[in-house]
């Protein structure tokens, strides 16, 4: 897959995890919000104190939805925004094309392994910022974006290079809390906009919005097209 990348894009990998090369030759490095030495602790943070105390969701309940949400996307090209320890094998068929993205990668190196292990032929990562993907124009048929929303800091950047890099009538599906739906009030991390901002965000960006309707404690799932 490695066509897809920008023109003049270098990368090198090690252990199945792709850094790009900044103009000094460096792989290009990120500050991820949990540090790499805290990495083999994500999945535990997120079970039993991330979806219980501060999002007072279930997560058996959030990984039904995305398995019945693309239960028909087999044969994509699918891109993951904040692809994390790889939770995408749970609910993503392994006869798509997967790329995934993070600025960890601690986080990355968990995610090559879980694909691995559930028979992903085609699954290639990249420690990128979603600001400034190194994608080819129209890389992409799917886009997923799982519980990472609100840690980008320029969301109309996100977007733009999102349209940029899927085609046409593509679809965005993304789950993120939302403040009105928070009802045990707990502080959650990052910049958290309202469903009403977010459809107006999108709406700016050239995408259609819809909600999925369901309920998982503040969360709010919904998918997105490109016009």
């Amino acid at each position: 897959m490695a066509e897809m990348l920008k023109k003049g894009a270098k990368v090198i990998s090690k252990k199945g995890v792709n850094y790009l090369l900044g103009n000094d030759g460096k792989p290009q490095v990120f500050k991820p919000w949990l540090g790499d030495s805290f990495s083999f602790l994500y999945d535990c943070i997120m079970m039993k104190f991330i979806f219980p105390k501060k999002f007072g969701g279930n997560m058996g309940k959030h990984l039904d939805i995305l398995c019945r949400e693309l239960k028909d996307v087999h044969g994509k090209r699918v891109l993951e925004l904040a692809t994390g320890s790889g939770s995408a094998v749970n609910f993503l068929h392994a006869d798509n094309s997967y790329t995934g993205t993070d600025i960890s990668p601690g986080l990355l190196t968990k995610a090559v392994n879980r694909f691995r292990s559930v028979g992903f032929d085609q699954a290639e990562f990249y420690v990128t910022d979603a600001e400034c993907l190194p994608f080819e124009d129209a890389s992409f048929d799917v886009c997923i974006c799982i519980l990472s929303l609100n840690f980008f800091d320029d969301l109309y950047k996100v977007l733009k290079e999102v349209k940029r890099v899927i085609t046409t009538c593509s679809v965005f599906i993304c789950a993120v809390p939302v403040p009105e739906r928070n009802t045990l009030g707990s502080t959650i991390r990052g910049k958290i906009h309202s469903e009403e901002e977010l459809m107006k965000i999108f709406s700016e960006n050239g995408f259609t919005f819809e909600r999925i309707p369901c309920e998982n404690g503040s969360l709010l799932y919904f998918r997105a097209h490109k016009v």
